[in-house]
């Protein structure tokens, strides 16, 4: 298991290589995976389709309204951007995929205006 040091190491080469997402993008979605599996009776591999459901819930448990103005902010936009992200997690070893899993299962999984539907705007 990594330590916490090695952890934002790893987070902060994402972050060099300028993917695109801001350092909290890449810890929401480690957190989201905790959130997604905790109520799983037993630990099991998930879905991209069923990650982006967890990912949806949990933005929307940590952020009610907001929710969408704060993963845009971090540069998310659609269902496919976590799934960068996730992919860039297993690249530098902080998440885990399957050989069948690919990017394109994150691709359309849900539009962000209708799952967000509450996004507020500042001015």
């Amino acid at each position: 298991m990594d330590k916490p040091e090695e952890i934002l190491a790893k987070i902060q080469k994402l972050i060099d290589r300028n993917y695109g997402y801001k350092f909290e993008a890449y810890s929401f979605v480690l957190a989201a995976l905790h959130y997604t599996m905790m109520p799983l009776s037993s630990p099991r591999h998930i879905s991209g389709q069923e990650f982006c459901e967890g990912l949806r819930r949990y933005a929307l448990d940590q952020f009610g309204p907001l929710a969408r103005t704060v993963l845009e902010y971090w540069g998310i936009h659609a269902t496919f951007d976590f799934g960068k992200i996730v992919f860039a997690l297993v690249e530098v070893g902080l998440m885990r995929k399957t050989d069948e899993d690919t990017l394109d299962d994150f691709r359309d999984v849900y539009e962000f205006e209708s799952a967000f539907n509450n996004k507020m705007v500042f001015e």
